[in-house]
């Protein structure tokens, strides 16, 4: 990490010695960094002038940094006003290397028994936003995160048909409900977020005691979450048909 915020600091292509002298190692001790960095696509160096700087792996992760952060930030203002107007703890979800992350909590008005942290993972299968993800993501992008899910439960808790059958009915929804997945008594409601660059860039969860919400309740959270679904798509590029 220090070679590469010495790589950042330098704001260019840098020399060993530069490297070393900005990252605080001997310039040996730079140098084995930075050819497993280099290695990795973290770093790259000139065959001309021998000099290091970021490589293609790093700034396609400064990119796609970038648009998450884009998206993330038109959502949460979406999401503290559903929040807001609901009354019920809302948080945001993205698709990380191996599962669902949680990247925004805003809590509501009712206590929940729990505290979740930015940076959670969620599970595939026991948790609305995990339905989402595994409903709208390509079966390619979910699977690896789905199997580590599956080998969690015995293995016929959830068999190959249930799992499409889930996928099916989330997908005739337009989202997914969870009661008592991940904690007793606990319900949440996901929908998706589409964008004009990334099909699923996150999900919408709100969640809420189970025995606060009736039937009436549960219709205006859905309707509302839905609404604010479609009017983030939209303003990330979006059609309102596709995002329906």
């Amino acid at each position: 990490m220090r070679v590469l915020q010495a790589l950042e600091a330098g704001g260019g292509p840098m020399s060993l010695s530069e490297i070393a002298e900005g990252s605080g190692f001997q310039p040996n001790k730079a140098h084995r960094y930075l050819v497993s960095l280099v290695r990795s696509g973290l770093a790259s160096q000139s065959p001309k002038t021998g000099r290091y700087d970021f490589g293609p792996a790093m700034r396609r992760l400064g990119a796609e940094s970038l648009r998450r952060t884009n998206e993330v930030s038109v959502a949460s203002d979406y999401a503290m006003r559903l929040r807001d107007a609901c009354g019920h703890s809302v948080n945001l979800s993205v698709w990380g290397e191996d599962g669902p992350v949680v990247v925004r909590w805003d809590y509501g008005a009712h206590v929940l028994p729990f505290n979740v942290r930015v940076g959670a993972k969620l599970p595939m299968l026991t948790s609305s936003g995990g339905l989402v993800f595994l409903a709208y993501l390509p079966e390619s992008m979910s699977a690896a995160a789905l199997t580590a899910d599956r080998a969690r439960f015995r293995a016929e808790a959830y068999s190959d048909a249930d799992i499409s059958r889930k996928r099916s009915e989330v997908l005739a929804a337009g989202y997914a409900i969870t009661s008592g997945g991940i904690i007793p008594g606990i319900s949440s409601i996901s929908a998706p977020v589409f964008s004009s660059v990334d099909s699923l860039p996150l999900a919408i969860t709100v969640v809420f005691p189970a025995e606060e919400v009736d039937k009436g309740e549960m219709d205006k959270v859905t309707a509302a979450l839905l609404e604010t679904t479609r009017t983030i798509s939209s303003e990330l590029g979006v059609s309102t048909d596709k995002a329906s």
